[in-house]
């Protein structure tokens, strides 16, 4: 049950969202009115400024991706905005307070319901959009990277997709927090891009063998931790390019999730092979993924030492080409909706 809020800050009823109207291309998403979501215990209801646009969006447009029980079908995984309601039992936060959340669906709206404990503070000098670019890599990479991964410092790094969301993201974060980082990029202006952010060494895939790469920028050695959000053939290179007890973990299969593979390399090079999606993950992993974000990632946005990379915002209507930019392949960063 959500508290009320003074006559002065009465909310309406109903809001603008994007629905996907069936299954297929960016053109099914279409505005629609929908009832003003009503935060339950412990969630806040927030009044979006701005969206931020992601892969699995894409993927739940086309039918692949299919929201959580429980979850909103609106898409969208990432909001900023302002706290405009509180649930029963939420602490810590107050109406009237500017946050970044991570939720489970329902952020391509003019308001959305989040769990109180995914909320962050939006970072010093931050606008919303920015604010709105944060969650969802920001809590991917953390898990994948330095939790289930045990990225250390010293360590060499490898992500593929470096101009992605993902991939500025990792970049930037391993780099900062003592890793030698490699990236793959298709074109000479991205891999430029991957190594403005920080990495050492930013490999055109379309160009040349990333496996070779980063032995030889290693000594032979390989790299200790991969990102990968391809699969497919990349699987068997991957193991060929890490390090002894390296660590390879999968976000996603843009190149396919099956391939014929050789596993020897695990065997003789004692090598981990993880993967993990966030959305259904429950509220109180995610509120310890917060917490430690908190604690150890927000100083260094506060303080400039890592920025998201922006690439390109719509106004939420026009979610329809912020998807067809997503598919193209051709941004540097994060795509964001604002709700204007």
């Amino acid at each position: 049950m959500s508290q009320s809020l003074p006559e002065s800050q009465s909310l309406p009823e109903s809001m603008t969202a994007i629905e996907i109207r069936e299954p297929g291309g960016p053109e099914v998403l279409v505005p629609a009115t929908r009832p003003l979501p009503k935060p339950a215990a412990g969630e806040v209801l927030i009044r979006v400024a701005a969206a931020g646009v992601n892969r699995p969006d894409v993927l739940q447009r086309m039918g692949g991706y299919p929201p959580p029980p429980g979850a909103s079908d609106i898409p969208g995984l990432e909001v900023a905005g302002q706290v405009v309601a509180l649930g029963e039992g939420v602490a810590g936060l107050a109406e009237g307070d500017a946050v970044t959340a991570l939720v489970t669906g329902g952020g391509y709206a003019q308001y959305c319901a989040a769990p109180a404990v995914q909320c962050l503070p939006v970072p010093k000098g931050y606008d919303m959009k920015q604010a709105a670019a944060l969650p969802e890599t920001f809590f991917t990479v953390w898990v994948n990277v330095f939790q289930r991964s045990a990225l250390k410092s010293g360590e060499a790094f490898l992500v593929h997709g470096g101009t992605s969301g993902i991939g500025t993201t990792a970049i930037q974060l391993a780099k900062a927090l003592g890793a030698r980082v490699f990236a793959t990029a298709g074109s000479a202006e991205k891999v430029k891009a991957c190594e403005d952010l920080g990495a050492e060494r930013g490999i055109n895939y379309r160009e040349e063998d990333f496996v070779a790469v980063v032995k030889e920028a290693t000594e032979g050695k390989g790299v200790d931790v991969i990102l990968d959000m391809v699969g497919g053939d990349y699987v068997q290179r991957n193991l060929k390019a890490l390090a002894p007890d390296g660590r390879l973990s999968f976000i996603a299969f843009l190149g396919g999730p099956k391939t014929q593979v050789d596993f020897t390399p695990v065997l003789l090079k004692r090598l981990t092979i993880t993967g993990s999606t966030l959305r259904a993950r429950s509220v109180d992993f995610k509120a310890g993924v917060a917490a430690a974000l908190k604690e150890t990632v927000w100083p260094l946005l506060d303080s400039g030492a890592i920025a998201p990379v922006m690439a390109a915002s719509f106004p939420l209507e026009e979610a329809a080409q912020a998807h067809a930019l997503m598919e193209s392949s051709s941004h540097i960063g994060k795509i964001v909706l604002t709700t204007g």
